[in-house]
């Protein structure tokens, strides 16, 4: 599953982006809850950066503790937590790589990495109410991948066309149902291991 992924790299081109915080700061291991920047339409119809939490959050919602922080693409659809996004609010999660722990027993942490620097990863959005301020959430859409739910990757055509807001139901799952990317995989130290790290060390590669 799709728990931690990275951005820690990106071009002037992608800082210049409407929204891009000023204070941005690399992180090396981000995790359900933080906050992460999100790339999504707004209201204006142009393309902007937003910090979102990770763990998407409907208004609806009155328990915090169950905000989704993956949502299935077989069910995206349907789900009621995520079938509105899914049509109305959906954007993506650009991202320097992703952590993927495989094995038996103990196991082990690999970097996943795309050919490009920055990969994008689909999501859905939604907005909530909290005493007078309206903040932003998000999930991010997984394929199941051997034992594993990775993050549905988009090229820049993929992403263009979710982002669209006139996109029909049948682009979508045709975007969700295409082929992905050949990913490239290093295995990691156990350092990554560590939750709270949020450092270069979360690279340190295997012995």
């Amino acid at each position: 599953m799709c728990g931690r992924y990275a951005l820690f790299r990106w071009s002037p081109a992608f800082a210049a982006l409407p929204g891009f915080p000023a204070d941005q700061a690399p992180h090396w291991s981000l995790a359900p809850g933080a906050s992460v920047l999100l790339l999504r339409r707004s209201e204006r119809d142009d393309v902007q950066l937003s910090s979102v939490r990770w763990g998407l959050t409907p208004a609806w919602l009155s328990d915090f503790t169950r905000t989704p922080a993956q949502a299935r693409a077989e069910t995206l659809a349907e789900q009621p937590m995520f079938r509105d996004a899914f049509r109305q609010r959906r954007g993506v999660l650009p991202a320097n790589g992703f952590y993927e722990w495989r094995g038996t027993g103990r196991k082990r942490p690999y970097w996943m990495t795309g050919e490009a620097s920055l990969m994008y990863f689909a999501a859905v959005w939604e907005a909530y109410p909290v005493q007078g301020h309206t903040y932003l959430s998000a999930a991010v859409v997984t394929l199941p991948a051997a034992n594993q739910r990775r993050p549905v990757i988009l090229d820049e055509a993929g992403v263009r066309a979710w982002l669209d807001p006139e996109a029909s139901v049948d682009t979508l799952q045709a975007l969700l149902a295409g082929p992905q990317p050949t990913l490239r995989e290093r295995p990691l130290a156990t350092l990554v291991n560590d939750p709270k790290l949020d450092s270069p060390e979360c690279l340190t590669p295997a012995n």
